[in-house]
């Protein structure tokens, strides 16, 4: 793995001020809390938009669905694109459609002619190319921050994610839109503006990700492979290795279960919270709280206590944290509290997931085995949102939370016991599964 970061020190009157993770990913990681921050304002005002021109919780869910069915139908073809293209480029390149995007449905706000198709394109377009923006973003964090530093650099991340699009982002939409319906997406359309100034000034440039031959094959033989070996290469990586296929497994169920209840929480806001648009904005910055302490502390926690404690705690109070929804959800406060606690558990995990993978993927396969574990995680998100509506429609707004919340919990009791059997430490971890990793890759 490719050691670029500075690692500099300042001497000033107070002591010595460490650098650790370098000027390009603080760039990167400046752009990412951009986009975050524009996603977050439109975290509220899609379904508050979708709202004012539908109340059918079908149709309200599939803006969600439209957002991250993309990762289920193109995540495969993205992570070959991210590991035969140059990185930089291809983030500037998705978030400039994005940015048409956004300007497109601005103008068609500020004219009062939106219909709920537009909001699908959009949301389908924004999901589309954050696959090849993430993609290129994560797989090139390790090039530029020293191994060691992983933890920091996504929790760094984590946290303003946390801020942009949970915390800052949501309220700030939900002001806008009560204020101004256009502002949130011509908010939206400057945010990515800056990240992609941002990104334009990263001055590392990373080698041409090589096809991978550390997985025995002569480069002949791999001239000769078909497209479909070369999409599917991470996906039969990922399925082989015995750590991180149970990491994707609980990932993708607990999208799943999440957002059967998301899918209409704006519905539930107001009809069984009783709270208008400017509430739901505040609720869902609520979930950030936790985030924000989660991102903060993930690398000591994740360090001290090791992935395999942080997966099976997070993993169970996920589950009982969607059948306290569910369950006692009637008042504000309360369901802002199990918010808290739920997302605390999904910075953990988050930081924890990604270190891990970023120690054990090869090079070569990094955007193809990425896209892989996100086509499944991220592709299970539409599919939540699609059974929340119908869940919604046939037993009530607090059905999709109840049902989500025991389909999570059955996985992760079924589960336990893969897990138990992981290393307890993160050391551990980079030696044995890794190897593993390696041997079971060879074709």
């Amino acid at each position: 793995m490719t050691d670029t970061s500075t690692g500099s020190r300042t001497k000033n009157g107070t002591g010595v001020r460490r650098r650790e993770l370098g000027h390009d990913f603080g760039l990167l990681s400046s752009a990412y809390a951009m986009q975050t921050l524009g996603e977050g304002v439109l975290v509220s005002a899609l379904p508050l938009t979708a709202s004012r021109l539908t109340s059918d919780p079908k149709l309200i869910s599939w803006v969600l669905l439209a957002w991250e069915l993309p990762w289920l139908l193109l995540a495969l073809p993205g992570g070959l694109i991210v590991d035969r293209s140059n990185r930089r480029w291809l983030m500037i390149g998705a978030q400039s459609a994005q940015l048409l995007l956004l300007v497109l449905l601005a103008t068609a706000t500020t004219l009062d002619v939106t219909r709920m198709w537009m909001l699908y394109a959009l949301a389908f377009g924004l999901g589309s190319g954050d696959i090849i923006f993430m993609g290129a973003s994560r797989a090139l964090i390790p090039d530029i921050v020293r191994n060691k530093d992983l933890e920091a650099a996504n929790g760094r991340n984590m946290t303003a994610e946390t801020l942009g699009r949970n915390f800052l982002g949501p309220p700030l939409g939900s002001v806008l839109f009560v204020f101004f319906l256009p502002l949130p997406f011509w908010l939206n359309a400057v945010t990515y503006l800056g990240s992609i100034a941002l990104i334009a000034r990263i001055r590392y440039r990373a080698p041409q990700p090589a096809p991978d031959l550390a997985v025995g094959e002569r480069p002949e033989t791999q001239e000769r492979r078909g497209l479909l070996a070369e999409l599917t290469a991470g996906l039969r990586w990922l399925g082989r290795h015995p750590v991180l296929r149970i990491v994707v497994l609980l990932a993708a169920v607990s999208n799943f279960c999440v957002l059967m209840g998301q899918s209409v929480l704006v519905l539930f806001a107001k009809d069984v919270l009783n709270i208008g648009d400017s509430g739901y904005g505040l609720l869902v910055a609520a979930m950030a709280v936790g985030g924000v302490v989660g991102g903060l502390f993930s690398r000591r926690i994740v360090n001290g206590f090791g992935a395999r404690a942080v997966a099976v705690t997070v993993s169970l109070a996920s589950a009982l944290s969607l059948l306290a929804i569910g369950c006692f959800g009637r008042q504000p406060v309360v369901v802002a509290a199990i918010f808290c606690v739920w997302s605390t558990g999904l910075a953990l995990w988050n930081v924890m997931a990604q270190s891990l993978s970023q120690r054990l993927i090869p090079a070569g396969l990094r955007g193809r085995v990425n896209s892989a574990s996100r086509m499944i995680c991220f592709g299970a998100l539409p599919l939540g949102a699609l059974a929340g509506g119908f869940a919604a429609d046939a037993f009530g707004l607090s059905a999709p939370w109840v049902i989500g919340g025991v389909i999570n919990l059955v996985v992760v009791i079924f589960t336990i016991p893969a897990l138990l059997r992981w290393p307890a430490t993160n050391g551990d971890h980079q030696k044995a599964p890794a190897a593993a990793g390696e041997a079971t890759s060879k074709k």
